[in-house]
């Protein structure tokens, strides 16, 4: 019987074949080129991209408020009155502006400049106080009776800083400009009294601003 072979099925890639081909890796090329790229500054450089509230701001207020605070008399009465260090707690700032602000990281600058001053003393927050009192417990169940420490020896303040972030903006075509305004005040304990009342203000103008209001 007479067998007639069948043509053999080309191996030879198709047009179509070859231009998805060519798709994908120029589209490789592209999305490489256009990779994300990073360059790393120092901490201490002052860049602000999009006109908000940023670190700069933030550690910028901190310092001047906190020495401002410090210049103040309230400090010479405490101690001509008791003869130590006024112990300080920084209790809650306030986000009253219209974007997000990290008052956390403010709280925090706000406690460095105090500390660093080496003219008050700055106790532990609600917060974080809870966390310390549960290593403590811990102790006095498991750490030896030589290393654990003991309940009730807290340091009670007899000042607490609060405060809120104010903003107003004006805008017009591609021109924002955004007013912050912090306050801050220091309250005695024990009275209710406002020792110093603090006030910064900072104003930015923004051109063709990304951000919607």
């Amino acid at each position: 019987m007479l067998r007639v072979p069948f043509p053999k099925a080309s191996t030879a890639p198709r047009p179509q074949t070859l231009l998805h081909v060519g798709l994908l890796v120029l589209l490789g090329l592209a999305i490489g080129c256009g990779g994300t790229t990073v360059k790393r500054t120092a901490v201490e450089e002052e860049i602000d991209l999009s006109g908000l509230w940023n670190d700069v701001d933030s550690q910028r207020v901190s310092e001047e408020m906190i020495n401002d605070s410090l210049s103040r008399y309230w400090i010479e009465d405490w101690r001509d009155r008791t003869g130590s260090k006024p112990t300080v707690i920084v209790g809650a700032v306030r986000n009253k502006s219209s974007e997000h602000i990290n008052t956390r990281t403010f709280v925090k600058d706000l406690e460095r400049a105090f500390v660093n001053s080496g003219r008050v003393r700055v106790v532990a927050d609600s917060g974080e106080r809870e966390g310390l009192r549960e290593e403590r417990l811990d102790q006095l169940r498991n750490a030896t009776i030589e290393t654990a420490k003991s309940m009730g020896k807290e340091i009670g303040a007899d000042f607490m800083l609060i405060g809120g972030i104010n903003t107003i903006i004006d805008a017009a075509g591609n021109k924002q400009v955004r007013f912050y305004q912090v306050e801050l005040e220091l309250i005695a304990l024990e009275t209710n009294e406002k020792v110093w009342i603090g006030q910064k203000k900072l104003k930015k103008l923004v051109t063709n601003p990304k951000y919607r209001l």
